[in-house]
This record gives structure tokens, sequence and C-alpha cells, in this order.
């Protein structure tokens, strides 16, 4: 089970570079239900997200690189391109920040996943979080893929 909340970025943490990054690309087989293809820095996985915002079901299976390009042209919508930033944050979380490329440059977001929907709806965001569009979908990468 995936729980996490998902926030437009307000302004951009300082030193954000100085922590770790990497680049992603992925593409949607199928968006409900969600099948994903996607390149995480060196590894591909082929990922099947079930419905909900806040939460919901999540399995991720390795492919190797050859699988991922056989995969890749199948996709529906365009192929979401992003670096993403991993920030800690206070209680043991990690805010994982998205500056993404292509076709969505520009776009800020910033996603946390918690361990249980307690922690979740009692998370207080920092500063620099922007608003709180977990349960609008529209930031969903999913739906992003159709733009």
């Amino acid at each position: 089970m995936e729980i996490e909340r998902k926030y437009l970025i307000r302004r951009l943490p300082e030193s954000y570079e100085d922590f770790p990054s990497r680049p992603i690309e992925q593409a949607y087989l199928c968006t409900d239900p969600v099948v994903r293809v996607r390149r995480d820095g060196p590894d591909y996985y082929l990922t099947y997200k079930g419905r909900g915002l806040l939460a919901r079901e999540e399995y991720n299976l390795p492919l190797t690189e050859a699988a991922y390009r056989h995969l890749l042209p199948k996709a529906d919508g365009i192929l979401i391109q992003k670096t993403r930033y991993e920030i800690p944050l206070e209680g043991g979380l990690t805010a994982e920040m998205d500056l993404f490329e292509g076709a969505h440059k520009g776009l800020m977001l910033v996603e946390v996943e918690f361990p249980s929907m307690e922690s979740a709806m009692s998370f207080v965001p920092p500063d620099w979080f922007g608003e709180d569009v977990t349960m609008s979908g529209e930031y969903q990468n999913s739906r992003l893929s159709k733009a």
C-alpha cells in the first residue's frame, strides 16, 4: 500500500542541489488501471497502481533495459521526464521533489510517503511546500502523460 501526499512547490528549498538526485523517465501503457514503465536512474520497472489518491495499491516489478525499451513505444501519451531530489524531513520522512523537463518543463512537485494514514493526516509540511494537490488528481503523473 502506497500512502502519499503531493504538493506544488512554493519555492525551491535552500541548497536542494546538494541532496541526492537522479533522472526519471516514465510512460503509461494504461491509465485505468495505471500500468507504467519507468527508468529510475540505472534501474527499470513495470508498475501497477490501483485506484486512489491518498492511498492505493502499488506493485513494482524489475525490468531489463531491453524490456523497458521494447515497451516504451507501446505507451499512450507523452513521456514524463523529471529529476528527483530526495530531501530528508523531520520524523524520518523524505520529500521526493520532482523538477519536470520536456513537455512539463517548469512544473515542480513534491511527494511524501507515509507509513500510515494517521501520519499522513497529521503531517505539517515545511514552508517551501505549496498547495496540497493530493486529492485533486490533477497532478498525478498518469494524468500529466495525457497533456
